[in-house]
């Protein structure tokens, strides 16, 4: 798995002239080898000729996290009197062009020009964002795991069995965040929770306001689960509740929100541009006079990342291919009032649209 997607890098610094890929932290790195690095001052790096073998450089004492791939890359440990930056130049050779990890740390970067004066640096993302957008069917079935357990946490809100009245908004996306490791992902991400008019905030962030019969309560959350290659994988779902009969203009409201957002996953086919599908959303939206209240890109790429490539926005014609797996969650916003988003992580395939979240997408009501 690793080796095939070395061999796609290496195909597309080919076609793109560069020379060299060198990758620290970030997703990159444990998509292409299944290590993640620490984010330390000591350097890791690997470093990806064209046309020589791989290298991943790494400090001495995290040589031990490291599970060697004879078949991906060799294993370089630097001790704490070498220079892993000089190790890094010598191993890259004099490439005219470079392409960095686009998370890397500007002082190695800043080092790495010093070294290497002859170089032009670019992004690796440049490289390797559009292959990674592109995910396997074990990336598939990693993202459909996440989104599964996601769904568990979403039914266990909509069930009620995560009380809500009278807690914080903070309590409650701590308990979120407990719910979603229980069911097996390695690490929470985020958990929005945003009651009354803080649902009005789309990245809200869970505060004291205690939640009150007669509030919409937004929840959106997501986490990592780890895979048996190493790297992890994403979910992201937003589920609305209501406690207590919502207002008509509310209801109103999310029915419109519940047309758009099922007419853009239908929309989402392979060979359909991303920007229609967020006009697919947007359109109905807009049709019923919230057009101005639905304020953000309709979806994001996910996978090893919570927002990667390809994103779901007017203005871009990418056309989706099979195994872009992307977000699709319109909302809409009525500042000082209330909001409502709704989501599902959806994956385009020759068969059509394959949504991965398949929990209720009412808008549910509860009493506590």
């Amino acid at each position: 798995m690793h080796a095939a997607r070395l061999d796609r890098v290496r195909a597309a610094m080919g076609e793109q002239g560069v020379d060299v890929v060198l990758l620290s932290v970030g997703p990159d790195l444990p998509w292409l080898t299944g290590y993640e690095a620490m984010p330390l001052e000591r350097l890791t790096m690997l470093v990806v000729p064209r046309d020589a073998p791989a290298t991943l450089v790494v400090p001495r004492l995290e040589a031990p996290r490291v599970v060697e791939r004879a078949d991906v890359f060799a294993l370089r440990a630097w001790g704490e009197t070498e220079d892993p930056v000089a190790i890094v130049a010598e191993l890259a050779g004099r490439p005219g062009r470079a392409a960095i990890g686009d998370r890397t740390w500007a002082r190695f970067l800043v080092d790495l020009q010093a070294a290497l004066p002859s170089t032009t640096f670019g992004k690796a993302g440049e490289v390797t964002g559009p292959l990674r957008a592109v995910k396997d069917a074990a990336e598939i079935e990693a993202l459909r795991r996440a989104g599964q357990a996601a769904d568990r946490v979403a039914a266990q809100l909509q069930g009620g069995e995560i009380p809500l009245v009278g807690r914080s908004e903070a309590e409650v996306s701590a308990d979120i965040g407990r719910r979603l490791r229980a069911e097996g992902h390695q690490r929470v991400n985020f958990a929005i929770v945003a009651a009354g008019a803080n649902a009005a905030s789309p990245h809200h962030e869970p505060g004291d306001r205690t939640i009150a019969v007669g509030d919409v309560v937004l929840c959106d959350f997501g986490g990592t689960m780890r895979t048996e290659s190493g790297a992890g994988y994403c979910s992201d779902i937003t589920r609305c509740v209501h406690l207590g009969e919502p207002p008509s203009d509310l209801a109103e409201a999310y029915a419109v929100l519940l047309e758009a957002q099922q007419a853009a996953v239908a929309a989402a086919t392979v060979g359909t541009s991303c920007e229609a599908v967020d006009a697919a959303a947007r359109d109905i939206i807009s049709a019923a006079g919230y057009g101005d209240q639905f304020i953000h890109r309709t979806g994001h790429g996910i996978g090893i990342e919570e927002h990667e490539d390809p994103y779901v926005v007017s203005g871009n014609r990418t056309a989706l291919a099979p195994g872009h797996a992307f977000s699709v969650e319109p909302g809409i916003y009525v500042e000082g009032r209330w909001g409502l988003r709704l989501e599902d992580i959806v994956v385009a395939t020759g068969a059509g649209p394959d949504p991965l979240n398949r929990v209720d997408h009412g808008l549910v009501v509860l009493d506590r």
